[in-house]
């Protein structure tokens, strides 16, 4: 708990200075002035995390937080339970839609066990577990508000630990049959939406389970009665291991400023209780891709936040991240390799702001 109050306590918003300075290089750089778009946006951002103007986001790392849900027991997937453990080791072996993808910007994957439902006892599992799964929320409060507190620093103790490492940018992903469910659970609790507009298939359902899936969803809001003025009572009560750990990224991220790709869903529930919990996490976030499942545009929407990519992804484990890493990569080239205009001898009046306004 004192670590989880320490973090929060002690996050700052972006550096204004460096931001302005940034800001002012780039529209001094050869080009017209705006033309390359969002790269820009995130190299200025970027500058306002670290508090220098050129800065390097080679070495990243994909945190995968995997862990069971209780809510597994009211028959709303297709999966076997037993996928969580089996995808958390395969993820080891190098096979994985994440692991292809971390390949392409030589992104490094850091796997925990938060909370599955069996044993691992693997070099490459980080064995950081709260307990076998979550209790099941249809009937009652997933976890206890010790439990998600205890999930949030485990997240804040792996940043801690990467960025020691040298690490300089971190992704978000996860493994967990039902956590489309505990996201879609957050998502509604803390904005109010409906399941129509929160809820989608998961890893695939038919018509008869997604109504299911749905009617559950909204059963174990109606249980518990998630406080949405309260981060922690919806997390707890609705929320899963894996999203706990991630709301403890998103947070420790912002307290050692480092930038943090978003994921799907899962990571974007994640990402929008770390957001109720400290406003100024936001700041922080690079979102990744336009996820399939509805809600996730919810939670970008209630952030103001707009993805990079749209590539009709549905996979999770933090698949957009490395897509986006390699976007971060690019933005910093463009900051630190183009030449202003006084160094290519060009006349800068000539160039107007094409930006909109």
């Amino acid at each position: 708990m004192e670590n989880f109050k320490k973090v929060i306590s002690g996050i700052k918003g972006l550096d204004a200075k460096a931001m302005k300075e940034a800001s002012e290089r780039m529209d001094n750089l050869i080009k017209p002035i705006g033309s390359l778009g969002r790269l820009e946006d995130i190299a200025i951002q970027l500058s306002g995390i670290t508090g220098k103007i050129h800065n390097s986001v080679i070495k990243g790392c994909n945190v995968i937080m995997s862990a069971d849900n209780g809510i597994w027991d009211e028959g709303i997937s297709t999966c076997p339970q037993e996928l969580t453990q089996t995808q958390t080791l395969n993820f080891t072996r190098g096979i994985c839609g994440i692991n292809a993808l971390c390949s392409t910007s030589n992104m490094d994957i850091r796997v925990v066990d938060i909370g599955i439902n069996g044993e691992i006892n693997h070099p490459q599992v980080l064995n950081k577990k709260i307990r076998q799964g979550t209790w099941n929320m249809c009937k009652g409060r997933a976890m206890t508000e010790e439990e998600a507190i205890k999930g949030i620093e485990v997240g804040i103790e792996i940043v801690e630990a990467l960025v020691k490492e040298g690490y300089e940018i971190l992704g978000t992903g996860e493994m967990g049959i039902c956590n489309t469910s505990t996201s879609s659970a957050i998502i509604m609790a803390l904005t109010g939406c409906c399941s129509e507009d929160a809820v989608g298939m998961g890893a695939g359902l038919t018509k008869e389970g997604f109504e299911k899936k749905k009617r559950a969803i909204e059963k174990a809001l109606e249980v518990n009665r998630p406080d949405k003025e309260n981060p922690i009572d919806v997390l707890s009560k609705v929320g899963g291991f894996d999203i706990a750990g991630l709301v403890g990224c998103f947070l420790g991220a912002a307290y050692y400023r480092v930038p943090i790709i978003v994921d799907g869903i899962i990571s974007s529930a994640a990402a929008l209780v770390a957001w109720k919990i400290n406003p100024l996490v936001k700041e922080y976030m690079i979102p990744s891709h336009c996820a399939v499942e509805i809600g996730q545009k919810i939670v970008m929407n209630n952030l103001g936040l707009t993805p990079i990519l749209n590539l009709n992804m549905r996979l999770g484990e933090g698949t957009g991240c490395p897509l986006a890493h390699n976007i971060v990569i690019a933005a910093t080239r463009v900051m630190n390799n183009m030449a202003t205009f006084g160094e290519a001898a060009i006349e800068s009046k000539n160039f107007v702001d094409i930006r909109e306004k």
